[in-house]
This record gives C-alpha cells, sequence and structure tokens, in this order.
C-alpha cells in the first residue's frame, strides 16, 4: 500500500494553506480586529471557526464521500450539476480569482505609481495581464503544484508574516478600543458570518478535484488513508491560518485609523505604517501579492481540472488560458464593483455548503434511503436563504420583520431552523417509505 513520506505530508499541507490564504483573509480579519476592539479575541474565534474549521470539515467530508461530485449527487441530479457551477463560477473567474487580482494590485502596486497611472484604468490593465500569465504559468503543471507551493510560495509568506509579528511584539502599539457594531453584542457569531467572506469552506469543497487527482497520482486507493491525510492537510493548514488570523486581527485591533474605516485593507495599511513607516506599504504589498497570487493559482488549477471534466473538448490548459483571460476581464471591472455583489451570493451560498458538509460527515449515520434527507434538508435551507438574500438584496428589509420572528435570525443563523425541520420531514418521510415497502413485502 502506497503512502506519503512526512515531508510530503507537510508540504501538501503548505500547499493547501497558500490556496486557501487570499485576499479575503489578510483584509477581514484586519477589519474585523479593528471593529471588535475589546472582543477581538472572541470575534477571531468565531472566524477561525467559520473559515479554517469548516475548511478542514468539508476536506473530511469529501474524502467520505470519495468526489465532491458523489457528495452533491446524493441531493439529486439537478442539484449536483447547478450547485457546483454555482460555487466554480462564484469562487472561480466569476467573483474570487478576480477579487484577488484587484487586490494584488490594489495593495501591491498601485500604491507605488505615479499618481497619473493610479487615476487611469492602464495601471490595473497591464498589471492583470502580467498577473493572471503568472498563476498561469504556476497552473498549467498541477503535478508540480506541490513543489512550487509548498516549497517557495509558501515558506515565503509565512516568512514574511512571522516578519510583521516579530516586529509587532517588539514595539508597543495602542491599546484595544472599544468595540462597535455588532461586535459590542455578538463578537462570536459576527465572527463566524465574517469568516464566509474568505470563501474557505466552499473553496475546500472544490480543491477536493485536486486531491482526489493527487492521490491517483501518488497511487493511493484506500479511502481510510486518504481520510486519514486530508484531515491532516486541513489541520496543518488550519493551524497556519488560525496563527495568521490571530496576528492580522490584533494588528487591525490596535491599528490607528483616521476617519471612518469601511474595509480592511485600509486598517492594514495603517497597520503596517505603525509597524515600519513609509517601508510598511513595501512589506505590505508583498504580502498581498504573495497571498493573491497563490490562491489564484489554486482556483485556476481546481476550476479547470473541474471544467475539463464536463467538457473534455477543452484541454485542461485550454481550460486554464481561458479562466485566467476571464478572471483578467472581469478583475478590471474594479475592486468595489466585485465586493458589492459578494455578500448576497455567499450569503446564499454557504448555508447550502455548510448544510452539505455536515450531511457529509454524518451520512454513514443518515436513514439507508438518504436522498430524501438531502433533498428537503438542503432545499428548505436553499429556500430561506434565498428569501433572506432577496430581502436584503432586492427588497430593502421589508421582510425583516417577519424573518426576525425565526430563531436565529438576528444572529445571522435563520437557516438552521428550516435545516432541522427539513432533516425530520426527509428522516420521517423515509422511515415511512421503508416500512410500507416492509409491508408490502411480507404481504406478498
Amino acid at each position: 500500500m502506497n503512502k506519503l513520506t512526512n515531508r510530503e505530508i507537510l508540504f501538501i499541507g503548505f500547499m493547501l494553506f497558500s490556496m486557501l490564504f487570499g485576499a479575503g483573509n489578510l483584509i477581514f480579519p484586519a477589519y474585523l480586529g479593528h471593529a471588535a476592539g475589546h472582543n477581538v479575541w472572541q470575534a477571531v474565534i468565531g472566524f477561525i471557526i467559520s473559515d479554517a474549521g469548516l475548511a478542514v470539515l468539508a476536506f473530511i467530508a469529501i474524502a467520505k464521500s470519495g468526489t465532491f461530485d458523489n457528495l452533491v449527487n446524493r441531493v439529486h441530479p439537478i442539484f449536483a450539476l447547478i450547485f457546483p457551477m454555482a460555487i466554480y463560477l462564484s469562487i472561480g473567474p466569476g467573483l474570487a480569482i478576480p477579487r484577488a487580482g484587484s487586490l494584488a494590485y490594489e495593495m501591491g502596486v498601485k500604491p507605488f505609481l505615479p499618481h497619473t497611472i493610479q487615476s487611469s484604468p492602464i495601471g490595473l490593465l497591464i498589471y492583470t495581464v502580467l498577473f493572471f500569465s503568472i498563476v498561469f504559468w504556476f497552473a498549467k503543471s498541477p503535478s508540480k503544484l506541490i513543489d512550487r507551493f509548498g516549497k517557495v510560495l509558501t515558506p515565503l509568506l509565512l516568512v514574511l508574516i512571522i516578519f510583521v509579528l516579530i516586529r509587532a511584539l517588539s514595539i508597543d502599539l495602542p491599546g484595544l478600543k472599544e468595540a462597535t457594531l455588532s461586535y459590542k453584542q455578538n463578537p462570536i457569531s459576527q465572527g463566524f458570518l465574517d469568516g464566509y467572506q474568505t470563501m474557505d469552506a466552499i473553496g475546500a469543497l472544490i480543491y477536493g478535484i485536486i486531491f482526489t487527482n493527487l492521490f491517483k497520482s501518488k497511487k493511493i486507493h484506500n479511502q481510510t488513508l486518504r481520510i486519514k491525510y486530508l484531515a491532516i492537510f486541513g489541520l496543518i493548514s488550519g493551524l497556519l491560518l488560525s496563527i495568521c488570523y490571530f496576528v492580522i486581527a490584533y494588528l487591525g485591533a490596535t491599528a490607528s485609523v483616521a476617519g471612518k474605516v469601511d474595509n480592511g485593507a485600509i486598517v492594514l495599511s495603517a497597520a503596517m505604517h505603525q509597524l515600519f513607516g513609509e517601508s510598511g506599504a513595501i512589506v505590505l504589498g508583498l504580502i498581498f501579492t504573495l497571498a493573491c497570487l497563490s490562491v489564484c493559482i489554486g482556483l485556476i488549477t481546481s476550476c479547470a481540472q473541474y471544467f475539463s471534466s464536463i467538457v473534455p473538448k477543452l484541454s485542461y490548459v485550454k481550460w486554464a488560458i481561458l479562466l485566467c483571460m476571464i478572471s483578467g476581464i472581469v478583475a478590471n471591472l474594479g475592486l468595489s464593483q466585485i465586493l458589492k455583489v459578494s455578500v448576497p451570493i455567499l450569503s446564499l451560498v454557504y448555508p447550502i455548503a455548510i448544510t452539505l458538509i455536515i450531511l457529509g460527515l454524518l451520512h454513514d449515520r443518515l436513514p439507508y434511503r438518504n436522498r430524501p434527507v438531502y433533498v428537503m434538508t438542503i432545499g428548505l435551507v436553499g429556500l430561506f436563504s434565498l428569501i433572506d438574500v432577496t430581502n436584503s438584496t432586492f427588497l430593502h428589509g421589508s421582510l425583516s420583520k417577519l424573518l426576525a420572528d425565526v430563531p436565529l435570525q438576528n444572529n445571522g443563523f435563520g437557516w438552521v431552523i428550516p435545516g432541522l425541520i427539513g432533516f425530520a420531514i426527509g428522516s420521517f418521510y423515509e422511515k415511512r417509505t421503508r416500512t410500507q415497502d416492509t409491508s408490502i413485502k411480507e404481504v406478498a
């Protein structure tokens, strides 16, 4: 039976960390820290649970199911077509990849350009062409990802973050401020909701295809061993993510920012200036560039493998080129336009993804005919999430008073109760159907 060496396990865990740690993993914990103030540690724990915690669980769920395709097919063939497509498009060329490309430009290059180029779209255009050319070079050979990630990109990124941490511990930073907004009353639940923005849980679902192909190339076919390895990879990356979040959230909590703050990039810029003066922009630019580059490589690789499997007329390399081109075009719409659509999309997709992960983990304990359980649970969660997103996005909150009567809705988890109701209905239906089938067999 083939096995991975400890060195390979470590490097693959590093690779997974780099694939998950992108722009959102920098700006969102920074904003969280700034807004949470005294409650930063409670808030960042909630953030870690919904980010690193759910990502680890997603890998285990995929390992137990065999593939992501097997998991979604347990719900319904139509769902197995629509939901993965929605995830791959949103976390791929439609949202996450362009967001990372735009942020890499905004934080890594734009501050150093002349004002005439900063105000012109030509700067972003040239940068995205270069950026996605580099992404394609890394992603064109999936078999070399372990070497390129684990031995190059991840160590560089971790060295920079450790450098920032050492600097932060060596100087006196301002004290923590009073918590603002919902971080004052519900810091853990608000931190949990903020973790959605990184997209790591749904990213972990689609990264499963990379590891499935990796296991095939290493000729590791034992299911128990696959689950064990994926859990270890997830724990390594989860530990590294958690350390980074504590550091970034603490920097955000101690950053002195003048005026109104509406995103974590402003907070991080202020924090880096406190630590390194004018050269802080260079350090931050390097961190953003490496983080965004790493996550884009992972997403392009995963999306290209997926789309080449469902449309094999185009090879993996051709899909990688196409996805890089589309992502570059969307990135040129600008960061503000990309971020504007992220919240409603993730508010719809994330509850369904979390429910799917939980059902995947509990699959062995579900009723024998488990499709009714999957259908009813996912169906009611998706329906409630759709109503909630429609209310906040298109109806300007006209249904908010009605939805507020749903338990946990004020904490952002109103979909949990519909999910439990769907689970109960599905279980009851399955049990009743099995009882009827048994009776028919006994009569026959």
